[in-house]
């Protein structure tokens, strides 16, 4: 008889979890308690405009693609993959715009048209940094960091050495880029893991080396063309998906756990995987203090967390060519800015990603119009003094809005709004049980990385297994997907023993 596995949440990690237990023969059963799945990988829709929640840069594809090919699918048949160029336009507050290309020959005219010194500087810090990815990524990123010798064995110790993390994001930069234009572009892409690039570790400048390596993509449709080829797969593959069912409580005996207490009643399983937010789970879902084991509520207090996000989506009534699919914003005075969303304090000065995926997708906005998601990221909700009210809201629009209207070309933006929604730190915490309304979990500092951050499997109950952003290898739906990948070989490992 196959074993029967439980899974909590229906976000990328567990939806990819199931799918890949399914093909392994295992009876899977996934627990969500929204009426739609994929945790913060999201959509809001209305008869003209349709916005990704939440997840809209698509780098990496490989880890994309390996889901399908580990069931032996054809991602071609799910999804449409469209390569973006350029991969962002840059927005300065001092006037300049830059586009960034796949193109080598126009991203260096760009470049040069900045100065040679930084165009070789990019270059060089291209070289550098991806010397760090490729290591990285064969020991660290793919490969689990379950118990000490996983980080301990020399090789690997040898490794971390070299890749040289100490320093922040920010100064790395520095040490190559004069320009503050373009130092800022890259510091800023840090953030998308959600620490700040100016007491981050440098590891994190893999992210704008990686888009600028393997560029940026996307899924027609949306992200949510990815959570739609997920759960056609699982239903393929004879998985079930049960909605807005509320999981209250892991139910355990004799350092087991037997299933879950839910709105639904109690349900049983072999093995149950948590995709829900990792300090959320040993907060609220493990009631038995014997099996949150180090993670008390106390250690929860102590541990550093992501900052969060406030999110506008605005639908529009007329075309903006002025735009690309992704474009960054940079404020004045960029690091108070950003440094604010880490000290607990709002921004006076704002520094934004906006997303317009109407630009090449007409099915994003039916009016012959445009989409956008406005993004700024603002502190989580361990910090108290900010109250997330209308006010508040009202502040923050305002402000954004004429940041927006200072880019040549959006300056009757606001007179052209169709539209408008939010998405603030509460909404992360009360829809997606983001712990402390985080948008990422736990902070990936390098006291909570790899190794040391939480584990796929529980130290107290050999069937329990967790997956997600506050898991090895960290934040972000490519590493999620790594994740997802890990956890089942561990789960295929420790049962099959």
């Amino acid at each position: 008889m196959n074993k029967k596995v439980i899974i909590v949440g229906a976000g990328i990690g567990g939806l990819s979890t199931a799918l890949r237990l399914l093909k392994n023969g295992y009876e899977v059963e996934i627990y969500e308690k929204n009426k739609t799945i994929g945790g913060c990988v999201n959509f809001i829709e209305t008869e003209t405009f349709r916005f990704d929640l939440s997840a809209s840069i698509l780098m990496m594809p490989d880890p994309y693609k390996e889901i399908f090919s580990y069931v032996n699918k054809n991602y071609n048949d799910y999804l449409e993959f469209i390569q973006i160029d350029p991969t962002y336009r840059l927005f300065c507050a001092d006037g300049n715009t830059l586009d960034f290309n796949n193109n080598i020959s126009s991203l260096t005219k760009t470049l040069e048209g900045i100065s040679k010194e930084d165009s070789l500087g990019y270059f060089k810090f291209i070289a550098d940094v991806y010397e760090k990815y490729l290591i990285s990524n064969e020991y660290f990123l793919r490969k689990p960091q379950e118990k000490p010798k996983d980080i301990l064995k020399l090789e690997t110790f040898l490794k971390a050495l070299k890749i040289h993390t100490f320093s922040n994001a920010y100064d790395y930069i520095s040490k190559y880029i004069k320009n503050e234009n373009l130092r800022n572009f890259l510091a800023f892409q840090c953030m998308y893991i959600g620490i700040s690039p100016f007491n981050g570790p440098n590891i994190y400048t893999l992210i704008p080396v990686a888009t600028q390596l393997y560029g940026l993509w996307y899924f027609k449709g949306g992200m949510y063309s990815f959570i739609d080829a997920l759960s056609k797969l699982i239903i393929e593959f004879g998985g079930i998906i049960k909605n807005e069912v509320t999981v209250d409580e892991i139910l355990f005996s004799e350092d087991k756990c037997v299933g879950i207490k839910t709105s639904q009643g109690i349900k049983k399983a072999d093995i149950i995987v948590c995709n829900a937010d990792f300090p959320y789970v040993m907060k609220s879902l493990v009631k038995d203090e014997y099996y949150k084991d180090k993670y008390t509520d106390k250690k929860l207090s102590e541990m550093k967390y992501s900052c969060s996000t406030f999110i506008i989506y605005l639908g529009l009534r007329k075309k903006y060519p002025q735009l690309s699919v992704h474009n960054i914003y940079l404020g004045k005075n960029f690091k108070e800015g950003i440094e604010s969303a880490f000290k607990g304090t709002l921004p006076k000065n704002y520094s934004l990603y906006i997303y317009c995926p109407s630009r090449i997708d007409k099915s994003m906005a039916k009016n012959d119009g445009e989409c956008l998601n406005i993004m700024l990221r603002v502190p989580n909700l361990f910090f108290k003094e900010i109250t997330w009210d209308k006010y508040t809201i009202n502040m923050l629009t305002d402000t954004i809005l004429s940041e927006l209207k200072s880019i040549k070309g959006l300056e009757d933006i606001e007179g052209n709004i169709e539209y408008k929604n939010y998405l603030t730190p509460l909404d992360m915490e009360s829809k997606f049980n983001a712990y402390g309304g985080t948008a990422f979990g736990l902070s990936p500092n390098l006291m909570q990385t790899n190794y040391f951050r939480p584990h796929f499997k529980s130290s107290k109950a050999d069937n329990l297994f967790f997956v997600g952003s506050s898991l090895h290898p960290g934040p972000g739906v490519s590493l999620v997907l790594n994740s997802s990948r890990l956890v089942t070989e561990e789960i295929l490992k420790n049962i099959n023993n």
